[in-house]
């Protein structure tokens, strides 16, 4: 069965397509105008596992917040889409991730109830010339509710002795993290036998 979807959100402030194949092999195409904001997402794609497509034209011209939502809103929903029924998936993940001086920890239900927990220190407002730091948590909260799942995010560990965190390392860790949880909650489980992981029946 494809686990397979392609989303397009179109708004006045952006127009956003996304595709995604859960069981590819890492393969990315990802253009936001956002050059950090790609490379993240260039990380979902490689550490989930996925084919990933993210096509996205915003008002940069304003500033990256619109652009950043809608992209992390519409790959939500692709998630959700592909994911169907939910029938056979292993549904929990969880991975600590290290990035030098960096450790993070994520955790992933995908139970069908949006809800987000993200607990980072405070960083530089910027990486790169327009990507907001305090955009992170956004991008975590959009994600969460489009794809209906539950999402803990932990900077476990971040500050360099005698120095403030680096920003792109906290960030970048927490994307690989959440990366490798959603790879092993999105896994087919060979002895789920295509049961839904619930006891209700439903996801």
């Amino acid at each position: 069965m494809s686990r397979t979807a392609r989303v397009e959100r179109i708004t006045k402030e952006t127009k956003v397509l996304v595709e995604i194949d859960l069981d590819g092999t890492g393969t990315a195409e990802i253009s936001t105008g956002v050059g950090f904001y790609d490379h993240m997402l260039h990380q979902i794609a490689r550490h989930g596992g996925y084919d990933l497509t993210v096509r996205t034209v915003g008002d940069l011209e304003i500033d990256a917040h619109h652009t950043i939502e809608d992209t992390a809103l519409a790959l939500g929903a692709a998630f959700d889409q592909a994911l169907g029924d939910k029938a056979g998936i292993r549904r929990y993940g969880s991975a600590t991730v290290p990035m030098d001086e960096v450790l993070v920890r994520a955790a992933v239900d995908l139970s069908g109830r949006p809800y987000v927990v993200h607990d980072e220190p405070v960083l530089a407002p910027y990486i790169g010339p327009v990507y907001a730091t305090s955009m992170t948590r956004h991008i975590w909260e959009s994600f969460g509710q489009a794809a209906r799942v539950t999402l803990h995010v932990d900077v476990l560990r971040a500050a360099r002795p005698g120095g403030h965190p680096d920003a792109h390392h906290v960030v970048e860790a927490q994307f690989k993290a959440v990366s490798r949880a959603l790879r092993e909650a999105t896994a087919i489980d060979p002895r789920a036998a295509g049961a839904i992981p619930s006891t209700k029946g439903a996801l």
